[in-house]
């Protein structure tokens, strides 16, 4: 062992146990969150999933550019960690290098970790391109970002320069793997430093490389570069279904005393895993309808924002003072934030890490809604129509059949042995517009002689739009009401053109005993 040893143990343990306990107290604040969200299912599926995510950055690289230097910087890293280990080993142990593993394998290592510095060096000067030059609006400008930037860069060149040293002091046998290196080396002769002087450099070098990656390691629990670990397993536990249906609420549970998140605790800990996750690269801000339309929503502010009242409140969640926890609504995060999603989910489609934006918007606004009776006046509205009339808008249900005038079609209550349902709608039974798709739609239908029929004033709105808006009570008995309407008639085949209906029929009602074969009616022409 040398002087080196003794300096760089303490110091190391000293980094990697301040990192250790900060990484500890984000997973103890993730476990404090009471809502659950099982995600242990489709085990297979899910570690396909993060390969093709996490290593192949599939969903990284739907931005060409930005995808391609992203997926070269993991690559590079995770090429040259395997150097900087060896750099760690045999300050601690000299002896400790890689080149047990063969004369031939240790110099193709050489060779990629040194064409793999050069890569991030690369990477780091597009990426301080778009972010200072370019600017996207999505992506914003942060410290954060300007120093992890400095951090990576200064850490590479620190890199080059070590080896281009050692070349110079001490002309190791692998020499000829590190053609970058040699580049370097060829311009450092000039300085004519003797042999002794170019290996202490080289030696000074290294230092500076190691404790860049020490204090890189304090660094990243504070920093968005957390999702280098979290996104991982963000991706492990995403969400594998398609339909992407919202988790009922059991109202004969008697014990339970509140509906929705009224605190940031009230969520669950896969919430906490997408703050921890998010890396702040805008995509979903650039992609979201609200935003677009300046409205105050802007679904990267909205995970951050979280995140910090986490953080905010990080002593009582950990001291188990919860009632002193503050309200998920506060200043950042206010009432017209919340009420201006419109729950399309384009920022979940949009984010290369798999952060589910909307679920949380969800369970404040049933919180909002059935704890706090808060909500947008113009809602209350839209809620007593949906009770009184089964329908958002102000009509009565035997209105639902003057579509029908002067195409002579049957309600199920007249021709219950027919082959499939055709499920209207509240916009196509009241709205002028959409009328005319629904009766061209069931003129085809006559026409391709199918056997069909409608439940006319039998029909009551689906519950989706009560569901998004958060009164999850006015859904189910809804659900429920349409749910005995067709088990009565015992329909197995449903065909709609409403997308809102399709979804929520398909995917929804199947968690109260609705189990219909649904299909959208541009893929029932197809099948024609």
């Amino acid at each position: 062992m040398t002087w080196q040893t003794f300096l760089f143990i303490p110091i190391a343990m000293a980094a990697f146990g301040y990192s250790g306990y900060r990484f500890y107290i984000l997973f103890k604040l993730m476990l404090s969150h009471r809502a659950r969200s099982g995600r242990t299912d489709q085990l297979g599926s899910r570690f396909k999933t993060s390969i093709i995510n996490v290593l192949g950055q599939k969903a990284v690289l739907r931005k060409k550019t930005p995808g391609i230097m992203h997926t070269t910087l993991l690559w590079a890293f995770l090429l040259i960690t395997v150097g900087t280990v060896e750099q760690f080993a045999t300050t601690i142990y000299p002896p400790a290098n890689f080149e047990f593993i063969g004369r031939e394998p240790y110099w193709f290592l050489m060779l990629v970790q040194d064409i793999a510095t050069l890569g991030v060096l690369v990477a780091v000067a597009y990426f301080s391109y778009r972010r200072f030059i370019v600017r996207p609006e999505g992506l914003g400008r942060s410290l954060d970002g300007t120093l992890v930037l400095t951090f990576t860069g200064t850490l590479k060149i620190a890199l080059f320069l070590m080896n281009g040293f050692l070349l110079l002091g001490q002309h190791p046998w692998y020499a000829s793997a590190m053609p970058v290196s040699e580049l370097v080396a060829a311009g450092l002769s000039v300085l004519h430093f003797s042999p002794e002087i170019n290996a202490s450099l080289a030696t000074l070098f290294k230092w500076v490389h190691m404790l860049i990656v020490l204090v890189f390691a304090c660094y990243i629990p504070h920093s968005k570069h957390r999702h280098i670990l979290f996104s991982v397993a963000n991706t492990f536990f995403k969400s594998l279904s398609h339909s992407k249906s919202m988790t009922p609420i059991n109202f004969e549970d008697e014990s339970v005393q509140q509906y929705g998140a009224a605190k940031i605790n009230d969520l669950s800990w896969k919430d906490a895993l997408d703050y921890y996750s998010c890396t702040e690269c805008g995509r979903c801000q650039d992609m979201c309808p609200a935003y677009n339309t300046q409205k105050p929503l802007t679904p990267k502010m909205l995970i951050v924002d979280l995140r910090e009242n986490l953080y905010r409140n990080r002593n009582q969640l950990m001291n188990g003072k919860l009632e002193e926890v503050s309200p998920v609504i506060d200043e950042n995060i206010t009432d017209d934030v919340i009420w201006s999603c419109t729950s399309c989910r384009a920022c979940e489609i949009a984010c290369p890490v798999f952060v589910e934006h909307t679920n949380k918007i969800y369970d404040i606004r049933r919180n909002l809604v059935m704890m706090e009776s808060r909500f947008p006046g113009e809602v209350q509205t839209v809620f007593k129509n949906l009770e009184t009339n089964g329908s958002p808008w102000a009509f009565s249900p035997e209105d639902r059949l003057k579509w029908t005038e002067g195409l002579s079609i049957k309600t199920m209550s007249e021709d219950p042995k027919i082959d499939i349902l055709f499920w209207v709608g509240c916009a196509g039974a009241f709205d002028d517009r959409n009328r005319k798709v629904i009766r061209a739609f069931a003129s085809l239908l006559k026409k391709a002689e199918i056997r069909f029929a409608i439940l006319g004033s039998e029909e009551r709105c689906t519950g989706d739009a009560a569901r998004r808006i958060g009164n999850e009570y006015l859904f189910q008995t809804l659900a429920k009401a349409n749910i005995e309407t067709l088990n009565r008639y015992q329909v197995k085949k449903i065909v709609t053109a409403c997308p809102h209906c399709f979804n929520t029929l398909k995917n929804e009602y199947k968690d109260f005993g609705g189990n219909y074969e649904v299909i959208h009616h541009s893929e029932f022409i197809a099948q024609l």
